[in-house]
This record gives structure tokens, sequence and C-alpha cells, in this order.
């Protein structure tokens, strides 16, 4: 049977700045899928994409043909409420591990369906593959009676949800595509709205370490990603929130995992906690749960409990050491003074380049590599005093992580002050 249309003259409309009709999008996604269109041609298509751009009624086509790639979920026979969380990724956003079981804490089902690191932004789901035995794929009958049970699940998304979209993000980490917005939203988007979850709450990133640089690119994939959700019937709300500085301590996966406990455990960094609830309130006011206090919720030790049994119910062991890295090195400052500004970026490249990320799909993450920090901007540092520890298998690794960090820490005189920290609310975006 002879095809509608033609990969090359979908390539040559988009290169050249014109729009994509509602039944070209439909078939290069479907033909994308049966694999008519190659590797290469989707390759050059997203990039044409993230150089010319796509209007809104692309977007939803595009979004539309991604969900009708595969099969949608139902949770409308649970007996709780659905709400979802997604972060648009940044440096040490290990958000996820102790807001999925603290907002289930309260009654509320959270069918957290995750990825895999892109680019310099870490993977939820490499994280937690670091804990012995736990296990990211799920079938819908686990995952829905995990739901009924625990109340959490953070799984990958199933082969049969946007089979589509599982491809091209893929492609998206190893061809420079990563930050187009359309695709950004798309991808996003219709796992979202296949998963059917009642509602959802975006976390979008923005500052060095996002994929969106700034203010405004953060706020038009937001609403974009808002009227999405909103035109598919669900109750979709994003905050804004401040990446020009990593999240936390760490950044890496097993060194993510520790710190995430300690904020289960009621501890942890500032920042951490502050987001973790900033999220969690928003999420269960979307559940109808509005002006919990969530942070007793930590402090008292339930949410860790959810934790446990949520880790257990994938097989993993959550009394089970967590691996470190055979070698560390440390970054020392070089001169007394105000630490006034940390680079996400710089500290995500590192940690990607020792290890804790992929350069190609089918590569290995290392569980222990990564970056610990030991001090953030607004601290008073002394020269000689250790910055950051890095922490690889590969000892070759280092040099390479060490010159992207060169410039990665600002020192100022004594008495200056820091630029805005991450976990910072900036905006809030609503349907």
């Amino acid at each position: 049977m002879a095809e509608a249309f033609d990969a090359v003259d979908i390539i040559r409309t988009k290169r050249d700045g014109g729009e994509l009709s509602d039944p070209q999008i439909a078939w290069v996604i479907d033909a994308y899928v049966r694999g008519v269109v190659a590797e290469e041609q989707m390759s050059a298509l997203a990039m044409a994409i993230l150089l010319r751009g796509m209007g809104r009624r692309e977007i939803a086509s595009w979004t539309t043909a991604m969900i009708a790639s595969g099969e949608r979920m139902d949770f409308s026979g649970l007996r709780r409420r659905t709400v979802d969380k997604h972060s648009t990724g940044g440096v040490g956003d290990k958000i996820t591990l102790p807001l999925a079981p603290l907002v289930a804490t309260f009654d509320v089902a959270v069918p957290q369906l995750s990825g895999r690191g892109l680019g310099h932004t870490g993977g939820t789901l490499d994280k937690l593959e670091s804990i012995p035995g736990w296990r990211a794929a799920l079938s819908n009958e686990e995952m829905m009676a995990q739901l009924d049970g625990v109340g959490a699940v953070i799984c990958q998304a199933g082969s049969g949800l946007a089979p589509a979209d599982r491809r091209l993000y893929a492609l998206r980490d190893v061809t420079g595509t990563v930050e187009a917005i359309p695709l950004i939203a798309s991808s996003i988007m219709s796992k979202k709205i296949a998963e059917g979850t009642a509602a959802l709450v975006l976390d979008v990133k923005v500052g060095s370490g996002a994929f969106m640089k700034d203010l405004s690119q953060a706020r038009e994939l937001a609403q974009t990603m808002v009227d999405l959700g909103t035109d598919a019937g669900v109750d979709t709300r994003a905050l804004l929130t401040d990446m020009s500085t990593p999240l936390g301590l760490t950044a890496g996966n097993a060194l993510e995992v520790r710190e995430s406990l300690e904020v289960l455990a009621g501890g942890g960094p500032a920042d951490v906690v502050d987001l973790t609830v900033a999220l969690a309130q928003e999420m269960l006011d979307a559940a109808g749960k509005p002006g919990v206090d969530v942070r007793a919720a930590l402090a008292d030790g339930r949410a860790m409990d959810t934790w446990r049994a949520m880790i257990a119910a994938q097989g993993g062991d959550p009394d089970a050491p967590l691996p470190t890295a055979k070698h560390t090195e440390q970054v020392l400052a070089p001169a007394d003074g105000v630490l006034v500004g940390l680079d996400a970026l710089a500290v995500g490249v590192a940690a990607w380049r020792l290890g804790a990320g992929r350069a190609r799909r089918e590569d290995e993450v290392q569980a222990g590599a990564g970056v610990e920090l030991h001090a953030k901007p607004g601290a008073t540092v002394r020269a000689g005093e250790v910055l950051m520890t890095l922490h690889t298998d590969t000892p070759e690794r280092f040099d390479r992580a060490r010159e992207i960090l060169t410039d990665a820490a600002t020192i100022a005189p004594a008495g200056s002050r820091p630029g805005t920290g991450e976990g910072v609310v900036l905006e809030r975006i609503a349907g």
C-alpha cells in the first residue's frame, strides 16, 4: 500500500518554516512507529522543529498523534483520586522520590510514570535503580494493585503507552533536540493524558541547569502544557521554579536517593524540603484536600513508611546499603569570600561526565557516580576548603569533570549576597 506522505517532504516543509497539517502529523508519527520513517529522518524533523517551532494547533495535533500511537489507561476504578507530578528536569532534582510517598500518605493515589536521564539532567528511574532489587517495569495490573494498596507507584511507562514518545524521547537525548518546546510539551503531555490521571502538577524549571534558560521560555512551555492538559479534561497547573543553582547537595543517582531519605526522615536540605512541600500542597489541593499539613507527615515518619512500602512493592530492599563510587576527588575553593553563584549546568554536566548519565541510548549509568556539594550560594568559604567531591568508578573521567567545573563557582568578597536560590516558586499557572 502506498504511503499517504513522504518523510522528506514533511522535513522540508518544517525546515523552511511551514506549518504541518494534521494529516501530515498523524502520518509521520504513525509511520515512525511502523519503521517507515527512519531514525535519521525523524532526527532531521526534530531538529527542524527545534529551529522553526510549532504553532498551538500543530503541538496539539502532535500530542494527539503520540497518544493515538498506543493505549490509554483508566484509573476511574480506584477508590482514591489520582494526581501526578512532572518535572521538566534539573540538576539534583530528586523531588519525585520524597514527593510521591508524601502525597500518597494523605489517601491520594499517585501514579508517577517517570523517565531516565535526558542530557545533563538526571532520571528518576536511574536513581531508583540504584536500590538493590527495585524494578521500574510493572504491568498495568501491578500498577493498579500498588495504587490501591500503597497509594504510590514510581515506574516506567508501559510499552503500550505512547510508544512513539518512548522512541522519540531517546532520539532527542542523542541528537541535540532536547530543548525544543513543542517536543518537550508533547512528550510530557502525551504520556500524562494517556496515563489517565485526574489532575497533574507540572514543575517547570528555569535557569542555567534547566532546559528553559529564561523565564519567558519557561512560561511558554508551562502555558503550552497547561493548555494541552486542560483541553484534554485533566486538571492541570504548573509551578515555575528556579534552577540557576543545583537542587540540594547532590547530583547523581545513589547520592540523590540518600538525600531523599534524609528528607523523608524529617531532615535534608531546606531547598529540597521546601519544594517538596510546595508541590505536595499543590497536588493535594488538586485532589480536593487543601490546607493539609504536609510537613508533619515528613516529621513524624508517615511519609517514610509509605516510601518503604512503595519500594518493597517493586522488589526493592529499603534497608539495603546504596552503592558508592570506587573513586573520589575533591574540588577546592580557590579563594576566601562568599559563594554567590554555583552554575547548575556545569554541575549537571560534570555528574554526566563522571558516569551518572548517558552519551548514547545504550549506555549504562553508574549508580554511585555524581557530584556532592559541600557549600551552596550564601556560604562563607576559605581558600583550600572543599567545595565539591566528585564520585566515579572510572577515575579517567575526573579530568573532564574538573574542566567543566573550572568556572562553576563564583566567589565574591565577604559581605556579598548570592542570587536567587533553587526551590523558589517564581510563578504559578493554572488552567
